[in-house]
């Protein structure tokens, strides 16, 4: 399969947004992925990040990671995820300009995890529901040195993928959200929060999913 790498630069709705898109010839799908908090250091390089898109270039879909407002070439400045959720709308936009109107996964990481639930929550607002989302390490409650998250109810099919040893977000906070939701959680025995030597189960979790 032949996918295009490129970078590309969306117009957002305080600026430019810069975005790495990879695409196959004839997409089955968009996938539009959010990396982790900017004050972390998060950017669209993040590894998790890059595990999510290559897992969905691999099933055949088109990812587009933006990079949230402040960090690489996109302009604007941190805006707690409401802006962030502006933006990934914005690249949607553009990402089905370029697709056609096909089906949308949305995937995140973190911080991107929570502005995923709430671009979920828009899309199916406007009746133009996501196919599916995939949360992974989803901010949710208080989280230490950044604040408390409200994050947003997501379908049940929702595949949400936590590490136990979560040393940022505590597994307890994404249960607790969980939990009303009737959502069952994926939980990786030992995986801290960057999964760091577990990507692949994260690959493997939503290729899983997937193909059933």
């Amino acid at each position: 399969m032949k996918v295009l790498e490129e970078k590309i630069t969306v117009a957002g709705p305080v600026g430019n947004i810069d975005v790495i898109m990879e695409r196959p010839d004839a997409p089955r799908g968009i996938a539009l992925i959010a990396h982790p908090h900017p004050i972390g250091g998060g950017a669209n390089t993040n590894k998790v990040a890059y595990t999510l898109a290559k897992t969905f270039v691999s099933l055949g879909y088109a990812a587009f990671r933006p990079n949230f407002r402040g960090v690489g070439g996109t302009e604007g400045v941190h805006d707690e995820g409401i802006g962030e959720t502006d933006d990934l709308l914005a690249v949607l936009h553009d990402a089905k300009l370029r697709c056609g109107d096909i089906p949308v996964a949305l995937a995140g990481f973190s911080f991107g995890a929570y502005c995923q639930t709430r671009v979920g929550k828009r899309l199916e607002e406007a009746g133009h529901p996501a196919q599916r989302l995939v949360l992974v390490g989803t901010a949710a409650g208080f989280v230490e040195g950044t604040r408390q998250y409200d994050t947003e109810k997501v379908p049940h099919d929702t595949i949400v993928i936590h590490g136990s040893s979560d040393e940022t977000v505590p597994l307890d906070n994404v249960l607790a959200w969980a939990q009303p939701n009737d959502l069952p959680v994926v939980v990786v025995p030992g995986a801290d929060h960057f999964f760091h030597r577990r990507l692949h189960l994260i690959r493997d979790i939503v290729t899983r999913a997937w193909r059933h």
